[in-house]
């Protein structure tokens, strides 16, 4: 009987399981740090007072959380028109992916609705900074 060639190009490599979700002290520590960025940053920056008498969405509030190993930074948005199908709605803006030992990959979320990833291997600390500076990671 005769073996089957395998095709040329072809090989096995090793792949780094990813995390279903990251460990609680991550968790903790991710929180802290993102609520100080938000209070301190974020929020200042880009929430106002509503416009009087306007059709269009405007910022109430910037949140945070975690679904399985990603975390999310939302903007909360107020939508006063007459034909708003709901008076609020939130849009993520930044996404922080857990990958192992206390690194995380960066993106953003594009206009197609697809997110972006700019950054690999990141602390929280260099993430936070990035979020901090960039424009792109902003609502």
């Amino acid at each position: 009987m005769k073996k089957k060639a395998t095709p040329k190009g072809r090989q096995w490599v090793w792949v780094r399981e990813k995390p279903s979700s990251a460990p609680p002290a991550v968790k903790a520590e991710v929180c802290a740090k993102a609520q100080a960025l938000v209070d301190s940053e974020l929020k200042p920056r880009h929430i106002e007072p509503p416009p009087e008498k306007s059709d269009f969405n405007y910022i109430v509030d910037i949140t945070t959380k975690w679904r399985g190993r990603f975390f999310y930074f939302a903007s909360k948005y107020a939508s006063p028109g007459p034909n708003a199908i709901s008076p609020y709605f939130d849009a993520p803006f930044t996404r922080l992916e857990y990958r192992h030992n206390g690194r995380f990959n960066l993106a953003y979320m594009r206009h197609t609705g697809q997110w972006w990833q700019l950054y690999e291997d990141l602390t929280i600390e260099e993430a936070m900074e990035a979020i901090r500076e960039e424009e792109l990671f902003q609502p």
